[in-house]
């Protein structure tokens, strides 16, 4: 009985295959895999540190549980503070909404983030009222404050404090649906304050997304102090300038 031969083909590795059989090849994907992360985080750029433009004084006001409330509970908290007063017919409303998203945006932040909020208004928003206008909005009273008093005290604090303006009621005209409406507004800052753990002032923001944005940024880098370190400056004779 003849025995038929069958011819079979072999097909050599390409230089892929023969590379993934190379055991030092996988020694060196796993050295490069642990080792670029560590690489990319020391040679990174980091952003200049934020401008500071003034300190806060020190303040004691009142909440919107009745209880004082001031510098003192701030101490070592990143706290963005605005400016607003419950019944504002114009800016108050945006600027709130805005607010209430950036009480969503900071949750991760814990208790190093706090939002205080500082009515112009300390005649008619009394504790009680903010503390319906706070319920109202679901505001986390574990981070986010309203604050009221006197209005010398408020002025102190908003005018001299955060160099923001703070006017008197006035009366204003409106059209609302085609009608002359006539309402009570206060002159004041639509602008949130970014305020940092040592009571500084780091920033100003508007409204805008774009400028959110920077603010949460902002916040991000100050509560893990993500910038370059300064750099010091020395005179001929090695003093520090």
């Amino acid at each position: 009985m003849a025995i038929q031969q069958v011819q079979g083909y072999y097909r050599a590795d390409n230089w892929f295959e023969k590379m993934m059989r190379m055991k030092s090849f996988w020694i060196l994907f796993w050295i490069l895999s642990f080792t670029y992360p560590i690489y990319r985080s020391l040679t990174r750029i980091l952003p200049p540190p934020l401008p500071i433009h003034s300190s806060v004084p020190a303040f004691t006001l009142t909440n919107e549980f009745n209880k004082p409330f001031g510098s003192n509970d701030l101490k070592g908290k990143f706290y963005i503070a605005n400016f607003m007063f419950s019944s504002c017919p114009t800016t108050c409303p945006a600027l709130m909404d805005k607010m209430d998203i950036i009480q969503k945006r900071i949750r991760g932040l814990g208790t190093k983030a706090a939002i205080v909020t500082f009515t112009v208004d300390p005649i008619n928003d009394t504790p009680e009222v903010l503390f319906k206008y706070a319920r109202k909005r679901n505001s986390n009273p574990f981070i986010w404050n309203f604050l009221t008093g006197t209005k010398t005290d408020l002025e102190k604090i908003v005018i001299d404090g955060f160099k923001v303006p703070m006017g008197n009621k006035e009366t204003i005209s409106k059209n609302v649906e085609g009608k002359t409406v006539t309402l009570m507004d206060i002159a004041h800052s639509d602008r949130v304050v970014l305020v940092d753990g040592m009571g500084q002032i780091r920033g100003y923001y508007s409204t805008e997304k774009i400028e959110m944005d920077r603010l949460m940024i902002d916040l991000g880098l100050l509560v893990n102090n993500s910038f370059s370190p300064k750099k010091i400056e020395k005179n001929k004779n090695g003093k520090e300038i």
